[in-house]
């Protein structure tokens, strides 16, 4: 098949978090199982740019990535260039792949696709959420919906959703909805420790964008509840949230067990995750958490609330614990796990086992392909 993803911002942007990387390991994976396969995105990369070839494609394991220049309304990833070389290329392709909402590349790209007759699957990336569009920005996600989404939404051949629970948010909007088609994210297996790395009993560790919906705002005071515990925070702090957290943190007398790390990758995030006790993900909302199933990969165990999309796949694999939100509910699970040295043990063989078992990123393009094969058949 002949496979063109849509998506705003790509490697090396890594600022962006998880749908960088889990788009490119997608695209990566179906590369690897003989697809010819095509990214279109621009070289925003926060105030500034990606250091890439503009309107050529670059090769990136085994995948065509062609970036655009965006010069206006970069908030919006509006690039020119990028229109034109979809409405020359895409009748070239079997099937088009967006990922995001809300973002004029989506917009152009979905109309791009009808025009020509091409079918399109849309990727929400967890930004469907009626929670965090009352949160932020309302009224314009709101027209933007009105104006131009619904209709991408509606005509699109099938919905890619990560989890069930990214399901079930779409369904709270009242649209008619295309088949939904569910494929997770993959982690890639990490390679085993030339030598093992002692955990840290008492160390919890977060890795994630800094951001509200991520919970932070009720782990902090969790961890007042749980005394001999340390936290580390890793993350991109795009929002400017962190001083309002180390306000929380003074408040809630924790800030000397609180560790700012700032943005952590390759390396330096593997260690983390081999040191700690336990990963925490606490948040509000989360389409997925690839960071879940990295923790996993590694055997360190997991504690997710259930708003988290992953979270059945904790409950069902045993590689860790779902725990409420509210803090006095976290702080009781935290303390419990901590306490637990061989339970935690057991936790992060059978978490290892079942990300090895079932999110490779082989046995998830295996299944996307299929859903395009689908998508084909119906179209």
């Amino acid at each position: 098949m002949r496979l063109l993803h849509v998506v705003p911002t790509y490697l090396p942007a890594t600022r962006y978090g998880g749908p960088i990387y889990s788009v490119h390991g997608l695209c990566k994976a179906l590369a690897a199982r003989g697809h010819e396969v095509h990214v279109f995105t621009t070289n925003v990369d926060g105030p500034g740019d990606s250091d890439v070839p503009l309107e050529t494609p670059v090769a990136l394991d085994g995948v065509q990535v062609w970036y655009f220049p965006s010069r206006r309304l970069r908030r919006l990833y509006w690039s020119p260039p990028l229109g034109r070389a979809l409405r020359r290329q895409v009748a070239g392709f079997d099937v088009v792949h967006l990922h995001s909402v809300f973002l004029w590349p989506t917009l152009a790209a979905a109309r791009a696709a009808e025009r020509a007759g091409v079918p399109y699957l849309l990727a929400p990336r967890g930004m469907l959420v009626q929670a965090l569009i009352a949160r932020k920005s309302p009224r314009l996600k709101r027209a933007w919906l009105r104006l131009f989404e619904r209709h991408t939404i509606e005509h699109a051949a099938a919905i890619h959703i990560t989890s069930p629970s990214e399901g079930e948010e779409l369904q709270r909007f009242g649209y008619r909805l295309p088949p939904l088609l569910e494929a997770p994210n993959g982690v890639e297996p990490p390679p085993e420790p030339e030598q093992p790395i002692p955990r840290d009993h008492h160390r919890l560790l977060f890795i994630s964008r800094i951001h509200w919906k991520k919970g932070l705002d009720r782990l902090i005071p969790a961890l007042a509840q749980v005394p001999d515990a340390r936290l580390t925070i890793a993350g991109n702090d795009e929002e400017d949230y962190l001083p309002e957290l180390r306000r929380l943190a003074e408040a809630s007398g924790v800030a000397a067990r609180i560790d700012l790390r700032g943005p952590v990758a390759g390396g330096e995030k593997q260690r983390l995750l081999r040191q700690a006790a336990a990963l925490v993900l606490p948040s509000y909302s989360e389409n997925f958490g690839n960071i879940v199933l990295e923790a996993m990969a590694e055997g360190c165990p997991v504690v997710v609330t259930p708003e988290v999309g992953v979270a059945p796949v904790v409950a069902a694999s045993g590689g860790g614990r779902v725990c409420a939100g509210e803090p006095a509910e976290l702080a009781r699970g935290l303390r419990e796990l901590l306490a637990d040295g061989p339970g935690r043990r057991e936790m992060g063989e059978r978490g290892r086992a079942a990300v090895r078992r079932d999110f490779s990123w082989a046995a998830v393009a295996a299944r996307m392909e299929e859903g395009y094969r689908g998508v084909m058949e119906r179209a």
